[in-house]
């Protein structure tokens, strides 16, 4: 009988092993393109005069490349009105960076780059943003009434368009969360945001804000323009459900004036930002 059981498992064994097959996956390769991370931020109260622009090559899903920075292109960034240029100094770490940029609110400025002999260029204007008047903690305006959630308080200027993007990012998470709005049916009221912490997908936990955590907020005032680009990349990274639209390739403001179907990724933004910090209780 012991006998019989154990040519039985055996038999199951090879049965088992017999039907594993090597499958190779054949992975779509895109176009290796330049990745442009231009986010000329102003903090309110500093003289903005220090800014960074980050440029890489894109690579392949399964790329183990160790570094994809790019040396040796020709960043500047010039002010559309006065003519003055910033130049960006190669850092030889992919960063290039400018301690003489001078921000003047609701001036329009255009970033040229020239890399591998091709012009990139992109425009924007630098848009101011109101000030954060108090932060506190609740319960009762989140998903969940009975975690804390971090709530932000703001006027919005009347008489005028504005478009905001949040960066929350709770001390000790390895990436931020962002979230963006529009003063369409709140023009000119005083505004009430929340932030609470949401369900992780792979674990299915919800790790809830706890008393002593402490929560970082940014708030930008951005253009329309990027505003409807970080909709649409927020929506996607939230990922693809059943009800979900189908992700698409999302393109930046930065045109390749030499060779146009050799676009770059990424987006030149020049924002007044406010910043804050609360520890919970």
């Amino acid at each position: 009988m012991h006998n019989y059981i154990k040519i039985t498992v055996l038999i199951l064994m090879t049965s088992i092993t017999s039907c594993t097959d090597v499958i190779d996956v054949e992975v779509q390769e895109d176009t290796t393109r330049l990745v442009i991370q231009a986010s000329l931020d102003w903090e309110k109260g500093t003289a903005g005069n220090e800014q960074f622009v980050k440029l890489s090559t894109s690579t392949n899903f399964f790329e183990t490349s160790s570094s994809t920075a790019i040396t040796g292109a020709s960043v500047s960034v010039i002010n559309d009105t006065s003519g003055d240029e910033f130049v960006f100094a190669d850092q030889n770490n992919g960063m290039y960076a400018t301690s003489d940029f001078v921000p003047v609110l609701n001036q329009s400025y255009t970033l040229e780059i020239v890399y591998n002999g091709e012009t990139y260029t992109a425009k924007e204007t630098l848009t101011p943003v109101t000030d954060i008047t108090d932060l506190y903690q609740g319960r009762e305006d989140g998903f969940d009434d009975e975690e804390l959630e971090l709530h932000v308080e703001f006027t919005d200027p009347e008489d005028e368009e504005n478009y905001y993007l949040f960066r929350f990012q709770k001390e000790g998470d390895l990436l931020p969360e962002f979230e963006v709005g529009d003063d369409e049916f709140i023009n000119g009221n005083e505004i009430d945001t929340w932030y609470e912490t949401e369900e992780d997908e792979d674990t299915d936990k919800i790790e809830a804000i706890q008393p002593g955590d402490v929560v970082t907020v940014e708030m930008y005032g951005v253009s329309e323009a990027y505003y409807n680009y970080m909709d649409i990349l927020i929506d996607q990274i939230g990922g693809v459900g059943i009800f979900s639209a189908t992700p698409v390739a999302v393109k930046g403001n930065c045109i390749n004036l030499t060779n146009p179907d050799n676009y770059a990724h990424g987006y030149f933004r020049v924002t007044q930002v406010v910043k804050g910090s609360y520890t919970f209780e």
